[in-house]
């Protein structure tokens, strides 16, 4: 769980996490959006792997990425939880 926050907690991982929601991408594709490095993108790529928010699959000379939507249906279970289940904080 600490690695998963930790990942989500940068907000181009996030906006990898939003690409990725569209359906699967190339590493290539993902890092023409950005604005840094190949380097850095790759390395926000792999953060998001070791938390298991992504996966990837290699075919040929690429690699494509797609989201794991398990793990984030978990942290959001847990969000929910935290909030009371339906929403609201409790307060005591």
């Amino acid at each position: 769980m600490q690695q998963t926050l930790r990942a989500l907690a940068d907000p181009s991982r996030r906006e990898i996490l939003n690409m990725l929601k569209k359906g699967r991408m190339s590493a290539g594709e993902i890092a023409e959006r950005f604005s840094v490095s190949g380097a850095a993108v790759s390395r926000h790529l792999s953060v998001l792997k070791e938390a298991d928010l992504i996966t990837d699959q290699r075919e040929g000379k690429f690699i494509y990425y797609d989201l794991n939507a398990s793990v984030l249906e978990e942290i959001m279970l847990w969000i929910s939880e935290l909030r009371g289940g339906d929403g609201h904080a409790e307060t005591k």
